[in-house]
């Protein structure tokens, strides 16, 4: 497997995992880490493997675990928020998860500046679409993104790809410099 395929296999992981806990969630954030690495240097992390996954069946130097990090420091915004985070050398890279609502582009034009008056406008706009993001980055450079609308709320109308949500790559790409 190369490093491409273990970030789309780990950001496809985390999204149904966040998909488990329905929506109107927090922004949720991960750290992710080779797993057979961090298992050599740590064997007592096989303990807290899922009941379906062995330790001893993860060969490829490749695979990825998530470590979703709790207690994020506070933030008023996602910048704010990324911008006060720094990765220890042994995180590999790093995925997030961030529901946003959708606007067709002529809707936008007409949004009043007041931000709080902005969001009302959104919430109860025809043509939104409620829709969960998720960005990852490997420290090497490598993305992968996948997106869920919820109005085609399935794992197999799950979209994803490398450059879905450049934005918000190179935004959680920054938590690596």
């Amino acid at each position: 497997m190369t490093a491409s395929q273990a970030l789309r296999n780990a950001t496809l992981e985390i999204e149904k995992h966040v998909a488990g806990g329905g929506w109107d969630g927090p922004i949720r954030l991960f750290a992710l880490v080779k797993a057979r690495a961090a298992l050599d240097l740590n064997p007592a992390l096989a303990e807290e493997l899922p009941a379906d996954v062995k330790a001893e069946s993860i060969s490829d130097p490749d695979t990825l675990f998530s470590v979703e990090q709790e207690d994020l420091p506070k933030a008023d915004s996602l910048n704010e928020l990324l911008g006060q985070i720094m990765w220890p050398e042994e995180v590999d890279g790093a995925a997030i998860s961030v529901e946003r609502i959708v606007l067709p582009p002529s809707a936008e034009v007409n949004l009043p500046e007041d931000e709080v008056e902005a969001q009302k406008v959104l919430q109860s706009h025809p043509d939104r679409q409620d829709v969960r993001m998720v960005a990852a980055v490997l420290r090497s450079g490598e993305t992968w993104s996948a997106i869920r609308m919820k109005d085609h709320d399935a794992d197999d109308m799950v979209l994803s790809g490398s450059e879905l949500v450049q934005g918000l790559s190179e935004a959680l790409k920054m938590t690596f410099e």
